[in-house]
C-alpha cells in the first residue's frame, strides 16, 4: 500500500479570461482527484482570482499540514498568487496547466499555459525550484508518488543497529546532513539489545513451523534453526517496541560470532511480510527501499551487481540469502544453507521470480546526494549458487551500467523491486536539487 499523504489544491484564474468556463473544469478535475486513494484531499472550491483569495487559501492550507501542492491554471492569473501560496505554505508545488478551449468571439478564453509559463519563471527568479509541471486533462500521479517518498521520510523512523560493517566506508552517511536534507534521525542500538531481547517460546514456535513451511531446512541443524527462528522474532518484536520502520544491521562478523548464526534467514522472512531490514548497516539502503515501499513497490530487496558477465551482457543481483522469501521463482527449491562464517551463515537461498525490475540507490558522497537508477529484466536462470539472487539484463549494456556505477563511486547495494518506479524518484530527485544518474 502507498504512503498515505495531505495534498492542497487551488485553481487561480483572472476576471479577463473565461474563468467561468475554468470554474466548470475545476469543478470535474476535483471529482476525479477524489478516486485517487491513500490521499486526503485538502481543497479551496473557489477559484483564487485576487491576492487576498490566495492569502486565505493559503493560511488555510498551512493550517491542514499538506504535503504538497496542486495549483491549478485555470486560466492566466495575477503572478502574485502563486507567489502569496508559496510564501506561506513552503511544500512542492504541481503546477497544473490545461488545454486551451476553442476560440469563443475571438478571444482567448484561458491562457493557462501561458499561465504556466508566468509561474515557472516567477519561482525559478525566486529561488524556488521544487515545483514540477503538468499540462493536459490528468494529474501527473507521478509527482503523487514523489510526494509520498518525501513524506514517507518525514516520518520514518530508522534504527540501526551495531554499525556498518567493517570496512564499508562507502555504506556511511553524515546523520546531520541527512536531517538537515530529509529531516530523518537515525536511532543506535547495540547488537546486544537484539541478542539479548526476551521472546516467548509461542512466538518462537510459530517462527519455527512458518520456516519449515517455506523452506528445506534439512542443510542446517535443529540448533540453528531454533536460532534464525528466536531471531526472526526478536527482530520483529524489536521493530515493533521500539516503533521502527526499518533497521540496518551490523551483520557480520559479531551475529555468527556471538550470537550463532547470521541473520539473513531471519531478514528474508520478515522482507516477505514488508517490513525493512538491510544488511551491513547500510542506512541509505534502507532509505532506498522505503522510498520503493511509499511508491507501492512490493518487498523491496538489497542486492549487489554481482557475477557481471561482459560477453552474455548480463549480471547477477545477489546477496548473501536476505530477499524476501516470497520471491522466490516457483521453480528451485528454497533452502536454508550455513555454507559462510565457519558454518554458521545460515542464510536464504533461491532464485528469484523473472520480470521487470527497477533499481534505486540514494546515495552520499560529501557534499551531495545523488540518485541511481535503472530499469532491468529479471531473466530464468537454473540455482547454481548459494544467497538469493536474480539475472538480470538492461537497457543498456552491462558494460555501460557498470561504468555508470563505477565512475560516479556509487555504493554497491542497490534497492531491488519488481515493477517499474523510476519516474517519481526523477522527479523526488528534482524536488530536492539532486543528481540522478541513470
Amino acid at each position: 500500500m502507498k504512503q498515505e499523504i495531505r495534498i492542497g489544491v487551488v485553481c487561480i484564474a483572472r476576471k479577463t479570461f473565461d474563468f467561468e468556463a475554468a470554474f466548470e473544469i475545476y469543478q470535474q478535475l476535483q471529482e476525479k482527484l477524489k478516486s485517487i486513494y491513500n490521499i486526503t484531499w485538502e481543497i479551496i472550491t473557489e477559484l483564487v482570482i485576487e491576492i487576498e483569495d490566495a492569502q486565505n487559501a493559503a493560511n488555510h492550507l498551512a493550517s491542514k499540514q499538506i504535503d504538497g501542492l496542486i495549483c491549478i491554471s485555470g486560466t492566466f492569473a495575477l503572478g502574485h498568487l502563486i507567489l502569496e501560496l508559496n510564501k506561506v505554505i513552503n511544500r512542492p508545488i504541481l503546477l497544473w496547466g490545461l488545454y486551451e478551449l476553442p476560440y469563443d468571439g475571438g478571444k482567448i478564453r484561458l491562457n493557462s499555459v501561458c499561465g504556466i509559463n508566468l509561474n515557472t519563471s516567477n519561482l525559478y527568479k525566486a529561488g524556488v525550484r521544487n515545483y514540477h509541471v503538468v499540462i493536459g486533462e490528468e494529474i501527473d500521479e507521478d509527482w503523487l508518488d514523489a510526494i509520498r517518498i518525501i513524506k514517507s521520510f518525514s516520518t520514518a523512523h530508522i534504527g540501526i543497529i551495531g554499525y556498518r560493517a567493517k570496512g564499508f566506508f562507502n555504506l556511511d552517511v553524515d546523520e546531520l546532513d541527512l536531517y538537515k536534507q530529509l529531516g530523518i534521525l537515525i536511532d543506535h542500538f547495540e547488537l546486544e539489545e537484539i541478542f539479548d531481547f526476551a521472546t516467548n517460546q509461542e512466538q518462537i514456535n510459530e517462527r519455527k513451523n512458518q520456516i519449515k513451511s517455506v523452506f528445506d531446512v534439512s542443510g542446517i541443524s535443529d540448533d540453528q534453526l531454533d536460532k534464525v527462528a528466536k531471531l526472526t522474532a526478536k527482530f520483529d518484536n524489536f521493530m515493533k517496541t521500539n516503533n521502527l520502520d526499518s533497521i540496518a544491521i551490523r551483520c557480520w562478523p559479531e551475529f555468527a560470532a556471538n550470537y550463532g548464526v547470521s541473520p539473513c534467514a531471519a531478514m528474508s522472512v520478515l522482507q516477505s511480510e514488508q517490513k525493512i531490514l538491510t544488511c551491513e548497516g547500510d542506512i541509505l539502503g534502507s532509505l532506498s527501499m522505503l522510498a520503493h515501499k511509499a511508491i507501492g513497490g512490493k518487498f523491496p530487496f538489497l542486492a549487489d551487481f554481482s557475477q557481471v558477465n561482459f560477453q552474455e551482457n548480463f549480471a547477477l543481483l545477489w546477496h548473501c540469502g536476505v530477499a524476501a522469501c516470497n520471491l522466490w521463482d516457483g521453480k528451485c527449491v528454497r533452502s536454508l544453507d550455513s555454507y559462510f562464517a565457519g558454518g554458521k551463515g545460515v542464510t536464504a537461498d533461491f532464485v528469484m521470480k523473472s520480470g521487470e525490475i527497477s533499481l534505486l540507490r540514494i546515495d552520499y558522497a560529501p557534499g551531495e546526494y545523488r540518485i541511481f537508477l535503472q530499469k532491468a529484466e529479471g531473466i530464468p536462470m537454473d540455482k547454481l549458487l548459494k544467497g538469493t539472487y536474480v539475472k538480470v539484463k538492461f537497457e543498456d549494456s552491462i558494460r555501460i551500467v557498470i561504468d555508470k556505477i563505477i565512475k560516479n563511486g556509487i555504493a554497491h547495494h542497490i534497492s531491488v523491486v519488481y515493477g517499474d518506479y523510476i519516474r517519481p524518484l526523477e522527479i523526488f530527485a528534482k524536488i530536492n536539487g539532486w543528481e540522478v544518474i541513470k
